[in-house]
């Protein structure tokens, strides 16, 4: 018994802890190594009350434990990735990776004043979105525009500013469920708007639409179904049609088509997506859409259309709770200060370079990789893969890509978790039993630090 209260004595306070010299140089907050310490300590408590232990570490050791457990703790925030999972637009890893002027902006705005709501030249209050309705107006030819925090607030605002106690009508085939539960008839629901479901399924008519018209009706909606796909025996009210119908009634016609797409990306591969430009140019009043998936900017959502409608979301209560801050602005407006030469915006923007690269691009990444793994004593050899968009863009279409696959004598379940585990996570793909870091998502700046990990978990490395 003694002994026990002899082993609790030699326990440090936290505070004398914290003056240590390995704490105090480790580079981390404070606080966070306090609680570390705390914990530390009350662990060895409770191990000596049940004669786990036999002696005290010195305060070197136990200072060592507590940045260690500050460290790990830290790594629970978020903080960058390698996605090596083919899938570019990557709902869980964060979606369109910024081009680097886009992360200037960002970087400047942040850490500086800036011009959000400030006209230099008038020396008074300006408006925080004025370049970017420019730049939407030079690239979608929209009369106006308008900046909210997503595509889901986006439709929020529409409804409840264009159409609350009237009826919406909506094809059957297009109430849809995007993340988080948000389907769109509990949206027109919670907006204050009635639903009318017209159609079918599988087939919806123009003619549909105007039955269901009548003096209630306050808004005609057509939604894109982004991530999912019908096929078959299917048919769909095209937006040209609808808009012809609207001006027929005097009815806004509403166009959410989820991605974004602001340049044409048929050439990628990626067929029925919605070009902004073209749904403006077959009549669509109201069209919103996503900043971070197909256009490849900051999260936000965005509305185009014509002035009287953007007029009124504009002055609608909800508009300021739901409205973009300085970052996404900032971020936004360098992402479509690109768009002007869409050779540019290729080589610039992340999302449009990955969509661009050639198979031969591809292989060739593949193989330069598999060469530096080599080089440091690891295996893994190039095999044709699949990439997709993804963020419920262009749904089952697959892209011909080529990644690369760690040979090792650890199992691919190991190899995978080991990977996840480096300082800078490495995120894969386990297929038919191998281990696939696809060459499509993977940023060439990045080759050899992923060249030491796999070379490393290869268990060849030459030492």
């Amino acid at each position: 018994m003694e002994h026990i209260e002899n082993l609790f004595r030699q326990i440090p306070q936290v505070d004398k802890l914290m003056q240590h010299e390995y704490i105090i140089n480790c580079g981390m907050y404070r606080h966070e190594v306090a609680n570390a310490a705390r914990d530390i300590l009350n662990e060895l408590r409770e191990s000596i009350k049940v004669r786990e232990i036999s002696m005290v570490p010195d305060a070197g050791e136990l200072a060592n434990n507590a940045i260690h457990l500050a460290k790990e703790r830290a790594k629970k925030g978020i903080r960058p990735v390698i996605n090596g999972t083919g899938v570019i637009l990557h709902s869980n890893l964060g979606r369109a990776c910024l081009s680097k002027a886009a992360v200037e902006a960002v970087t400047n705005t942040a850490a500086s004043y800036c011009t959000l709501e400030y006209d230099i030249e008038e020396g008074k209050r300006g408006s925080r979105t004025e370049s970017i309705e420019k730049y939407l107006r030079e690239i979608t030819n929209c009369e106006a525009s308008i900046i909210v925090n997503n595509n889901a607030a986006a439709v929020l605002l529409i409804l409840f500013a264009i159409a609350s106690n009237g009826n919406v009508i909506v094809s059957r085939g297009e109430l849809v469920e995007i993340g988080g539960k948000f389907r769109v008839p509990d949206i027109i629901d919670r907006c204050g708007c009635y639903l009318l479901e017209v159609g079918t399924t599988n087939k919806t008519r123009t003619a549909d639409y105007e039955v269901a018209i009548d003096e209630n009706t306050k808004a005609m909606l057509k939604v894109h179904s982004s991530n999912f796909k019908i096929v078959g025996f299917t048919e769909s009210a095209p937006i040209d049609e609808l808009s012809t119908l609207g001006k027929k009634y005097n009815i806004p016609v509403i166009e959410d088509i989820g991605s974004g797409a602001l340049v044409n990306v048929n050439k990628y591969g990626l067929y029925d997506e919605p070009l902004v430009k073209e749904s403006l140019n077959k009549g669509a009043d109201i069209v919103s859409f996503s900043g971070d998936k197909l256009l490849g900017g900051p999260q936000c959502g965005i509305i185009v259309g014509k002035k009287e409608y953007i007029a009124e979301m504009r002055k609608h209560p909800l508009y300021r709770a739901l409205r973009a801050d300085k970052m996404t602005i900032a971020a936004l407006e360098a992402t479509l200060r690109v768009y002007a030469d869409t050779q540019v915006a290729e080589r610039e923007i992340p999302v449009l370079s990955m969509l661009s690269q050639t198979e031969e691009m591809l292989r060739s990444g593949a193989e330069v990789l598999c060469k530096k793994i080599e080089e440091l004593g690891g295996a893994a050899e190039v095999i044709k893969a699949k990439s997709v968009a993804g963020g419920g863009s262009v749904p089952g279409l697959e892209l011909n890509s080529y990644a690369i696959a760690p040979i090792g004598k650890i199992s691919v379940d190991e190899m995978e978790q080991k990977l996840r585990a480096m300082s800078v996570p490495i995120i894969g793909r386990i297929e038919n039993n191998r281990y696939f870091l696809d060459m499509r998502t993977i940023f060439e700046d990045d080759y050899d630090y992923i060249a030491n990990a796999v070379a490393e978990i290869t268990q060849l490395m030459v030492k």
